[in-house]
C-alpha cells in the first residue's frame, strides 16, 4: 500500500510540471492578438522603406513576362510602383489564326493580371481580416516542429479559402504561409506559398510568393528584395 502511494505521489510530481506548462501556454486568442501586433508593427516600420519587386509569370514552364518595380509607400499609405523594366514589343500574327491566338492571349493576360492582383489580397496578411476570421470562430491552432505554431484562418478573404501562417513561438513573427484560394470559381483552385524575411529591426515582409494555378498551367513568382530607407 505504501509502495503504491509512493508511486502515485511520484507520478503526480512528474505530471504537475507538465500540467503547469500546458496551463501557461497562450490561448488561440492570445496567439492571434500577438500575431496581429507583430504584423501591424512590421507594416508601420516598412512604410519608411523602399524595395524592388520582381514579378515573373510563366505558362507551361515558359517565362512570359518579367517585371521589376521600385516600390514605396505614398502619403496615403498605399504602395506606389515605378516600373524599372520596359516590356518587349509583341509580334502579331496575321489572319484567322492570328486573331484566335490574340484572343487566347488576351484571355490569359487578363487571368494573369487577376492572379497577380490576388497575391496582393493575401500579402501582407491584414490584421483586420485575421480578426474577422477569429471573431467568426474560423481559426485553428496546431503546434509545429522547431518551436513553431500554425494558425489557420478559414474564409479569410473569400468564402472557401484559407490562410495558414507558421509563427515563431519566441517572437510571434510569421515565417511561412500557405494560401488555398481561387479566382472566379472554386473549380479552378490556386495556391500561394510564402516565405517571410526580416530586416535588422525585425520587421517582417513577404520575401517570396509563389502562386500556382495548375488548371491554367500558370505560375507567378513575386520576390521582394533590396529594402532600404526611403530617400537613402
Amino acid at each position: 500500500m505504501k509502495i503504491a502511494f509512493k508511486l502515485l505521489t511520484q507520478a503526480a510530481l512528474l505530471i504537475l510540471p507538465i500540467t503547469l506548462v500546458l496551463a501557461q501556454q497562450p490561448t488561440t486568442q492570445e496567439r492571434v492578438v500577438a500575431l496581429k501586433a507583430s504584423l501591424a508593427a512590421s507594416q508601420a516600420i516598412l512604410r519608411s522603406y523602399e524595395w524592388v519587386e520582381t514579378t515573373v509569370v510563366s505558362v507551361k514552364g515558359e517565362e512570359k513576362s518579367r517585371q521589376l518595380n521600385r516600390c514605396y509607400h505614398g502619403a496615403d499609405g498605399k504602395v506606389q510602383k515605378i516600373p524599372l523594366t520596359t516590356p518587349p514589343p509583341q509580334k502579331q500574327k496575321r489572319g484567322l489564326r492570328g486573331r484566335i491566338a490574340e484572343a487566347k492571349k488576351e484571355e490569359l493576360t487578363d487571368y494573369m493580371k487577376e492572379a497577380v492582383a490576388l497575391v496582393k489580397s493575401y500579402m501582407p496578411p491584414e490584421p483586420v481580416l485575421i480578426q474577422k476570421a477569429k471573431d467568426a470562430g474560423k481559426v485553428a491552432l496546431s503546434p509545429q516542429p522547431d518551436q513553431r505554431v500554425r494558425l489557420t484562418f478559414a474564409d479569410y478573404f473569400k468564402a472557401g479559402d484559407s490562410l495558414a501562417l507558421d509563427v515563431d513561438l519566441a517572437n510571434n513573427r510569421p515565417l511561412t504561409a500557405k494560401v488555398s484560394s481561387y479566382l472566379d470559381s472554386q473549380k479552378e483552385p490556386l495556391t500561394l506559398d510564402v516565405r517571410f524575411g526580416a530586416l535588422d529591426n525585425n520587421a517582417t515582409y513577404a520575401a517570396s510568393v509563389v502562386l500556382n494555378a495548375k488548371g491554367k498551367n500558370l505560375k507567378v513568382v513575386v520576390e521582394n528584395s533590396g529594402y532600404r530607407k526611403s530617400g537613402n
